[in-house]
């Protein structure tokens, strides 16, 4: 029997993310989600086991099983932004090969219905090296030529989106503002000079998080916000990955260009590239976490830019 609206408990988590991030529309997200959720488990015959804790930061994660066959299933109902929309198609696009199946979806609610992984054996679980490796051979996988008439957005498009958002908050880290301006002007000419090789359906947000354990598969991704772009932006947000270690290390500055060196060798890409994407990705979340009023996690990624 699936579940009733007031049945529906969303994680605190989920909630704060959105209020953060979406503002008044993300209320109004956060007060339609139980009716969604439930319409959904009644369209598409589908029985709720539990909602998963934390869960998602920005979609709400329910473990499920079919109505029909009793086999077992996740359904996600997320917030819609121009990162996200196009998650269906990206997973439809793979079709299983490094990600997670894509059962059903109602793209226009949000609504996926998604292959069951282990949701409590992300890729960092892993000691680092191990994960590294993995991580890298997975990325090899998704990265595929796009399909004809594809609907994904390009990567100018996406630092176009980026470099807004830098540039409404650039004021939240007046210290920063000089690496601030360095990112921006990295992205700049990157993307001018065309040589990132081939344009290829990229993951978008590609980390130890967003890598489960399955049984189809030792790993698969999840979660992507795909794009279509050169390989070196996705592997930028990989490097980032695990911050609070490298910050407890003996001389992070060194161990980050160590891991970004031997990252862009694993995946036979120019170091240099992948050093101008993580620095313009790390500033945008930095800022990101700053505005959301996360000073801790806005100033440790901010201090990871400069150490590249």
């Amino acid at each position: 029997m699936s579940a009733q609206p007031g049945q529906i408990t969303i994680p605190e988590r989920l909630t704060e993310t959105v209020r953060a991030e979406a503002g008044e529309p993300g209320l109004a997200w956060l007060d339609a989600l139980p009716e969604r959720f439930t319409e959904h488990l009644r369209r598409w015959g589908l029985t709720l086991e539990r909602i998963a804790e934390p869960g998602g930061r920005v979609s709400l994660i329910g473990y499920v099983h079919r109505e029909d066959d009793l086999s077992p299933a996740v359904l996600k109902v997320g917030v819609r932004t121009p990162e996200t929309e196009q998650e269906h198609a990206a997973l439809r696009q793979w079709a299983g090969r490094g990600a997670a199946l894509l059962l059903n979806a109602d793209p226009a609610a949000g609504v996926l219905l998604l292959e069951r992984l282990h949701g409590d054996i992300p890729l960092r679980s892993l000691a680092e090296d191990k994960a590294m490796l993995e991580a890298s051979g997975l990325l090899r996988r998704l990265w595929v030529d796009p399909a004809e008439g594809h609907p994904f957005a390009t990567l100018a498009d996406r630092v176009a989106l980026r470099t807004e958002r830098i540039l409404d908050r650039r004021t939240l880290a007046p210290d920063a503002v000089p690496l601030v301006d360095e990112a921006l002007e990295t992205a700049a000419a990157l993307l001018a000079d065309g040589g990132g090789g081939p344009a290829q359906l990229l993951h978008g947000d590609f980390h130890h998080g967003n890598v489960l354990a399955a049984d189809r598969a030792p790993w698969l991704a999840i979660s992507p916000r795909p794009l279509v772009g050169e390989r070196a932006f996705d592997l930028a947000r990989l490097v980032r990955d695990r911050v609070d270690t490298l910050a407890g290390s003996p001389g992070p500055r060194a161990a980050v260009r160590r891991r970004l060196a031997r990252l862009a060798d694993a995946v036979d890409l120019d170091g240099d590239r992948v050093r101008g994407w993580t620095l313009l990705r790390s500033v945008d979340a930095g800022l990101a976490a700053l505005a959301a009023g996360d000073r801790g996690t806005g100033e440790l990624c901010l201090e990871f830019a400069g150490w590249l």
